[in-house]
């Protein structure tokens, strides 16, 4: 199975995810823009309407959307619109790329829960998952190479 989130900078995002047991892969890379094979610059330049964004695969026998979905909510700020601690673009907001119908009425209840945390509205886009391109071959597993765990 497949889940797509965006939650600010993807090197983070991705370092979270990759190491849950039941996660098989991860990447990064944009999605939720128009333009196509985007490049980091590019989308650094708040010009293509892309996210940075994870990809990631799961086993759903050895952990559930709903476990992605929580991973999800506490790693970043989902009230926070279009930026995530010094970063800031539409690159950076906060969205659930959903894959099917099942996914997205899992995620639509996420967060109506995870509403009830917050006293700001959440800010998250539950969306359908637009065309991902992959980012270029450095940002893949980029915390992981230099041996951190976060990126601020």
């Amino acid at each position: 199975m497949k889940a797509t989130f965006a939650a600010g900078c993807f090197w983070g995002i991705e370092a979270s995810f990759q190491n849950l047991k039941g996660v098989t892969k991860t990447q990064v890379g944009y999605t939720g823009g128009t333009t196509k094979n985007a490049t980091y610059k590019q989308v650094c330049s708040d010009t293509t309407g892309h996210a940075e964004a994870v990809e990631v695969e799961y086993d759903p026998k050895k952990i559930s959307y709903e476990q992605l979905l929580d991973t999800f909510w506490g790693i970043h700020d989902p009230t926070q619109i279009n930026r995530q601690g010094p970063d800031h673009g539409s690159q950076y907001r906060s969205a659930i790329f959903y894959h099917n119908e099942e996914q997205k009425k899992i995620a639509e209840k996420s967060q109506a829960a995870e509403q009830q945390k917050h006293k700001s509205k959440i800010a998250t886009e539950i969306v359908p998952a637009a065309p991902f391109y992959k980012a270029e071959e450095y940002h893949q597993q980029y915390l992981q190479k230099r041996g951190k765990f976060v990126c601020h």
